[in-house]
Formats: structure tokens, sequence, C-alpha cells
């Protein structure tokens, strides 16, 4: 299944693609640590945190951030070293065709989609609960709700309003809850207050009012405290926006579901971010294509050329893919074509660049 070419090119990619990630990774400890010290001091952030909790699950997030770019940098580096020897004319010469040259080159590239996709989905995740926690103790400041007149869906017809929250005190402000039954409205519920009690697990009102409308006439029902359970929670409050980063696809999924149902603001952003999880991911046969196109030519003055215009590509290809994130959640545009239109337009030059390359 294997011959000689496809283990020995399959060795070279893997090889300096794991070289360059631990060798960039450990740059990027560095100038972490010296980052991050101070806080660290003080606020006496234990050793053992900072080495299992955070820089361990920082790793393979960091890694995986990049991936793609590494990828590239990978084949472009090796290949011209490739081209440069002559290596790539003799191959070709012998009578391989240069679409079974890159063959283990696709073989790579799929090995490392699949490990990519499998980590940013199910490893990843759950590492980032126990960094991001280590964050919010250790260097993130407390978090401080600014918003204001909040309307959610909490259930279907259940309308929930408060004017403000306060997360220090998980107390929100002017409360209203309204139920609505086939389009009509046949209850509503406003208080002062709503705190949440830590004890009973359950929301409290303060000098409430309930209307309650029926075909018989309306009830009106006040009390000065009364306990409620709602289908939100306090860290509904409080998430920041990186909390995906520490859900797996289905936790994602469900998330966005349910704020599809709350009528949030950041489902667009959400939509973006789980088109992505699988979006960067096929980046990896995009670039990898790209990478042994271009290189695979042996050009006067050495390999650096080539290394630079890789380079010089990945990182438009980064750029555009962030731009087109940011263009799509700011104007609401669809989070399928905004997602995947950088890798449909580096698929269009990857094609070009493979049809022109040395047969």
């Amino acid at each position: 299944m294997f011959g000689k070419l496809d283990l020995y090119i399959i060795k070279k990619f893997l090889g300096t693609y794991f070289f360059s990630i631990i060798l960039i990774i450990t740059i990027a400890v560095v100038f972490d640590v010296s980052e991050k010290i101070d806080d660290f001091i003080e606020k006496d952030a234990p050793f053992n945190a900072i080495v299992f909790d955070y820089y361990m699950n920082f790793i393979p997030y960091f890694a995986n951030l990049f991936s793609s770019l590494f990828i590239f940098i990978s084949v472009i580096f090796f290949t011209s070293k490739l081209a440069y020897n002559t290596e790539i004319i003799a191959i070709l010469s012998s009578g391989i065709s240069f679409n079974r040259f890159l063959r283990p080159y696709l073989i790579s590239a799929t090995v490392l989609a699949l490990f990519s996709f499998f980590l940013n989905n199910y490893i990843i995740p759950p590492a980032n609960q126990t960094r991001l926690a280590f964050e919010e103790q250790y260097i993130r400041n407390q978090i401080v709700n600014r918003s204001h007149n909040i309307h959610r869906q909490i259930l279907p017809g259940q309308y929930f309003y408060l004017q403000s929250y306060t997360v220090r005190t998980k107390t929100g402000y002017k409360f209203t809850l309204e139920q609505f039954k086939d389009g009509r409205l046949v209850s509503k519920l406003t208080s002062d207050q709503l705190k949440w009690d830590t004890t009973l697990g359950k929301w409290k009102t303060s000098h409430y009012y309930i209307r309650n409308i029926t075909e018989e006439g309306d009830e009106i029902i006040k009390g000065t405290q009364l306990d409620t359970t709602l289908n939100i929670l306090p860290e509904d409050f409080e998430r920041r926006d990186n909390i995906v980063e520490a859900m797996n696809l289905n936790e994602l999924t469900e998330f966005i579901e349910k704020q599809k149902m709350q009528g949030a603001e950041n489902v667009v952003a959400l939509n973006v971010y789980w088109h992505q999880r699988f979006a960067y991911p096929f980046s990896a046969f995009i670039l990898t294509l790209i990478g042994v196109s271009l290189s695979s030519r042996k050009r006067r003055g050495g390999i650096g050329i080539q290394i630079g215009v890789g380079i010089a590509l990945s990182f438009s290809y980064i750029l555009f893919m962030q731009v087109s994130t940011n263009i799509t959640i700011g104007n609401g545009y669809n989070p399928f074509i905004g997602s995947w239109t950088p890798n449909f337009i580096y698929s269009i030059i990857a094609l070009f660049l493979y049809k022109i390359a040395p047969k």
C-alpha cells in the first residue's frame, strides 16, 4: 500500500510539522510566561496549577490554533529542500506522475486534518475548561455584566426581561416574566428585584405582582417575596465570549439551539464558530496543495524565496479568514458562506497553482 517514496515523504512531512510545532510552542510559552509572570506572583498562583492547569492545557490549544499555518510552512520548507536537491526532478524523471507524487502529501494532510478536528471538538474543549478556570482565578479581572434591558425567551411561550443585572450579587432589577399561549398573554409576573438564592438554588422575587388572565376575568396576586424556578441560571449572565472554546461539538450545537430559542444576539457568531470547527481542518488540504505546487520547482537563489512566498500566502489566508469572520458577524451574513468563503477562494488558487506546477 505504501512504497518507499510514500513513507519517505510522510516521514518528512510529519517530522517537519511536529518539529515546527514544538519550536514555536516553546517560544510562545516563554513569551507568555514573561507576560503573565506579574499576575502569577500578584495572585499567588501555585506552581503546580501554572504548569498542569494552565500551560499543559495551553499548549494543545495554541498548537491547534495555528495548525494550518504550521502545515503550510512545513510543506513549503521540506518540499523546497527536495526541489533544491533535485530529488523531485529525479522522482518525476523515473516515471512517477505528479499526481502520484502528491499522494503521500494528501495522506499526511488527511491525518493532520482528522487529528485537528478530533482535538478541536473533543479533546481541547475539556482542557480549555481547566485553562479558562485558571485564567478566571489568576489572570482575568472579575466579570462585570454591563448589559441593560435583557430580553430572553427561556421556554417556548415564556419571555424573560430584566432592566439590569449585577454579576457580583447575582441580582437583577425590574424583572418581568410573561407567559403566552396560542399567541395570547395568559400570565404576567413583575417584581422590583430578582435575586439568586445559592442555598436553595432558586430565584427569589421581591415585591411581586402577578396578573393571570382567564376567560372569567383577571386574577391578581401580590406579595413581598416569592421563590420561583426559571430556565435560566446566573451562569447565563456570567459567560465570557470565549466560553464556547470549552464546549465540544455536541455541547456547542445544543448551546446554539438554546441561544436561538432565547433570542440571543450572538447566534450568528456562534454559528460562525461552529462552521469553523469544520472549515479550519479542511484548510489542511488546500494549504498542502498550494505548498507543494509552489515549492516543487527548483528556483535560483535557493529556498528562501519559496519560503517567503509561502509564509506570505499562509498569513494572507489567516487574515482573510479573520476578516471574513468579522464581516459575517458584524453584518449578520450567512455563517456558512462567511466561514467557507476563504476556503473556496484559496481552493481556486490551489487548483491554479497545481495546474501550472511542473509535471
